[in-house]
């Protein structure tokens, strides 16, 4: 392979995806390793994901991260305060509550909030600006392994050494020499597919509905998750806005047809699905956000490493949401790799060597799919019309909710500080 032209940019890592795997991981090296350590993020969507009208759950552990990275002071959260689990079908006039979780995962934190998408990547790429990481508006379009011929005494006419970087193109047309490269591009990762790592999965063929909801009465930070038949029915508390009042955002599986038919009703129709399923504790509700449909599976990379290059966050894994942890398990990532990589580079090693990246791969990919593994049997689960699972899980739920040992347990797994947890999570800086 050539060597690096004079008009190639040249960096320590290159990250391609600005979203919040790859910007905190760009900012946390920056933080761990300071100026002489170079960080640049390729995404064409800077300036357009800012306006993400989502918001997500950020569990105790990712809230720890956001914190230390200097992220979270000055963003809007709401903190979820409790907790209700719901075992019923659409039609039933009462919902038993068969599960609570309440209270601090440690004394003042809630083991989780709700953060709307947008005010969160505006903060991200503000630190990140900040802290000297090169934004480049564009796409990766390719990459090649650059490999040098040995000229040494004696060897003229060798193989070719290992390569110290990778040769990175982009859209625009500049090229960039890295040491590693990093594929934070989401589930259809073209980094991923671009490095000849298949994925393993499986379609669930249900589709998320996302919206942002209204409601007369305040939630007073509780979520709810009612599982029907078709899926569960997720109530997440979202911070007053002025213009409409109390909200909360919605995430509701149906089938992947059904999803389909009732996004396109009219407003009225579409109304009446979403207060069968609702409730009325909160009194009147009404959609105020644009209706969204996410298709759900289960997908997971075969490898999350290869030559010079690390997949993180979505472009890793992708579960089902019925337990809120893909964004989390995605953060793990970033936690893991940075502190990996700073580990590496204070004592003079290569961040993209094998040995690195191996550490790297060790760490996340047991408890990825270990989480793969337990949200697809809870969707396997609660997701049928089956009498005798219902009264199954409905006992199981029951017993789980009466042993508080065991549901502090479920809280800290839940919080992401169960396990080997990586430093930025326990809010340690690197």
């Amino acid at each position: 392979m050539p060597s690096a032209s004079r008009n190639t940019r040249r960096v320590d890592v290159l990250i391609g995806g600005a979203g919040f795997a790859g910007l905190a991981l760009a900012i946390a090296l920056r933080q761990g390793l300071g100026p002489s350590f170079s960080v640049a993020i390729a995404d064409p969507a800077f300036g357009r994901a800012v306006n993400d009208g989502r918001a997500s759950a950020i569990v105790a552990a990712a809230r720890r991260l956001f914190e230390t990275i200097g992220v979270w002071e000055g963003v809007e959260a709401q903190p979820i305060l409790d907790m209700v689990v719901t075992d019923s079908q659409v039609e039933d006039a009462v919902r038993p509550t068969f599960l609570t979780f309440d209270g601090d995962v440690e004394p003042g934190e809630p083991f989780a909030h709700m953060v709307e998408n947008g005010a969160l990547l505006r903060a991200l790429v503000e630190k990140a600006q900040a802290e000297g990481v090169a934004l480049l508006p564009t796409a990766v379009t390719g990459f090649e392994l650059a490999v040098q011929p040995d000229r040494s005494e004696g060897n003229e006419g060798a193989p070719a050494r290992a390569s110290d970087r990778v040769d990175v193109q982009l859209a625009d047309g500049e090229a960039v020499a890295a040491r590693l490269c990093v594929g934070a591009d989401g589930a259809r990762s073209a980094i991923r597919e671009r490095a000849g790592i298949a994925s393993r999965g499986w379609e669930y063929g249900q589709s998320a509905i996302v919206t942002t909801v209204a409601h007369e009465r305040d939630h007073h930070g509780r979520a709810e998750e009612h599982f029907l038949p078709a899926g569960p029915f997720a109530i997440l508390p979202l911070m007053d806005d002025p213009a409409v009042g109390h909200r909360s955002s919605i995430v509701w599986t149906e089938a992947a047809d059904e999803a389909a038919r009732i996004v396109a009703l009219p407003d009225d129709e579409f109304h009446g699905e979403l207060e069968r399923r609702f409730g009325l504790r909160l009194g009147e509700v009404k959609a105020v956000g644009p209706r969204r449909v996410q298709p759900l599976g289960l997908w997971v990379a075969r490898s999350f490493i290869a030559d010079r290059l690390a997949l993180v966050g979505d472009a890793a894994h992708v579960i089902h949401p019925i337990a809120g942890q893909g964004l989390n398990m995605g953060l793990k990532d970033v936690a893991a790799l940075a502190e990996v990589i700073v580990d590496a580079v204070r004592l003079g090693l290569d961040p993209g060597a094998p040995a690195v990246l191996e550490r790297y791969q060790r760490w996340r990919r047991f408890d990825t799919m270990a989480m793969s593994v337990a949200t697809d049997a809870l969707n396997r689960l609660f997701s049928n019309r089956s009498d005798l699972l219902r009264f199954a899980r409905d006992v199981g739920l029951g017993m789980v909710d009466r042993l508080p040992m065991l549901k502090r347990i479920f809280i800290r797994e839940a919080a992401g500080l169960l396990g080997e947890v990586p430093k930025l999570l326990r809010g340690e800086v690197l």
